[in-house]
């Protein structure tokens, strides 16, 4: 990365930091409405080298794409920079604006920056491309200031920056995980109270998380997720709470609950989210426990609940879903935001060709694109690496 730096800015980088994306093992579409998620962070990463400027320009070399953006940060405004360089558009917006929305005590002086960008977190799967990016960038950013932002409070203004700047209304789950992943472990977040509590995942040599991304495109700006998520807001406002988690914490039965919600769809997003949280919380349960087959039956009812009643999946994920299932794992599941993406399966170790082999059978006699699937050991979160 450093020779990579002054090659294309013919100066040397201040450092290099990093931040990786995530897979989530429960807990979808929980996020926005103040429940729990379960995420873990990958060991795929954004690398950011980056150095000082005074002048007041933030130059942008992706060495993924080859291309270089330029652009003042006097004249940032939301929407103003689009593509991949909005993520970096939107961090430095998103700090230098931080006291003014309440994130920070003051706003960060960025007096500008360059930034030579490389990744491996598979982009458009699912995996949290963007928020690797965002907390790489804004890590290296605020370095650079000399500001002191806590791992929360960075997650924070990543999650502005992609709500306000790029117009994505995404919950917290994806920047919470990339700041504060831990090795070895899953993370269990409450997002009402931010409350991080690591959980070990299975002891190695147990079992492994596979990852299957099935190269459907996965595109979360096109409306689709937001609809879901003005759908809950309805739903909730319905029941007379601000938020479902509310009716989360209780033991009452869930058709019960729902029951003044007439309306068909939102009732079933609303079951979704209210049976999401429990089978999150009844995981962590079962993984202290070591049970791997509870903690599967949990991540196929889980699946079959983002199919059915909150509607993200698409016949690639389905395909594989079933592909998966059908070789001897624990369990699998979606991940991420959906229509498109990633499957995840919990397996015994040993199983990974087995699976692979399993997947581009079932993809090829469907014409889809050839999948890839890969181990995902749980790896640490955001730091800088020089």
């Amino acid at each position: 990365m450093r020779e990579e730096f002054r090659r294309v800015f013919g100066e040397a980088a201040d450092g290099v930091w990093a931040a990786p994306g995530r897979v989530n093992l429960i807990g979808e579409h929980t996020d926005y409405n103040d429940g729990f998620v379960l995420p873990f962070a990958l060991p795929q990463a954004t690398l950011v080298a980056a150095r000082r400027r005074a002048d007041g320009l933030v130059r942008a070399h992706s060495l993924f794409t080859g291309e270089t953006v330029e652009f003042a940060l006097e004249e940032l405004r939301p929407g103003g920079v689009d593509g991949w360089a909005a993520y970096v558009a939107a961090m430095c917006w998103s700090l230098r604006t931080a006291g003014q929305a309440g994130l920070l005590a003051e706003d960060v002086d960025v007096a500008g920056v360059d930034l030579l960008i490389e990744s491996d977190v598979p982009h458009g799967a699912g995996l949290s491309s963007s928020a690797a990016l965002e907390c790489s960038v804004g890590l290296a950013v605020a370095d650079l200031a000399g500001a002191a932002v806590r791992p929360l409070e960075m997650a924070r203004l990543a999650q502005r920056a992609e709500n306000d700047y790029v117009g994505m209304p995404c919950g917290l789950m994806d920047q919470m995980i990339s700041m504060l992943g831990q090795a070895g472990h899953a993370v269990l977040f409450d997002t009402r109270s931010l409350q991080p509590t690591p959980v070990p995942l299975a002891p190695e040599g147990d079992a492994e998380v596979l990852v299957i991304d099935t190269r459907a495109p996965h595109r979360l700006v096109d409306g689709e997720y937001a609809a879901r998520r003005r759908q809950c807001e309805e739903a909730a406002r319905v029941l007379g709470v601000e938020s479902l988690r509310v009716l989360s914490d209780t033991e009452a039965d869930v058709a019960e609950i729902l029951t003044p919600v007439e309306d068909e769809v939102l009732r079933r997003r609303a079951r979704h989210v209210l049976t999401e949280n429990r089978r999150v919380i009844e995981t962590v349960d079962l993984l202290r426990a070591g049970d791997l087959a509870g903690v599967g039956e949990r991540m196929r009812a889980s699946h079959l609940s983002l199919r059915d009643d909150y509607e993200v999946t698409v016949e690639e994920i389905d395909v594989a879903f079933e592909a998966v299932s059908a070789q001897g794992v624990h369990g699998a599941r979606i991940t991420g935001g959906g229509f498109g993406g990633c499957v995840i399966a919990l397996a015994p170790v040993g199983l990974h060709e087995r699976v692979r082999s399993a997947v581009r059978e079932a993809f090829a006699a469907d014409r889809f694109t050839e999948p890839e699937v890969f181990r995902a050991p749980p790896a640490a979160g955001a730091r800088r690496v020089v």
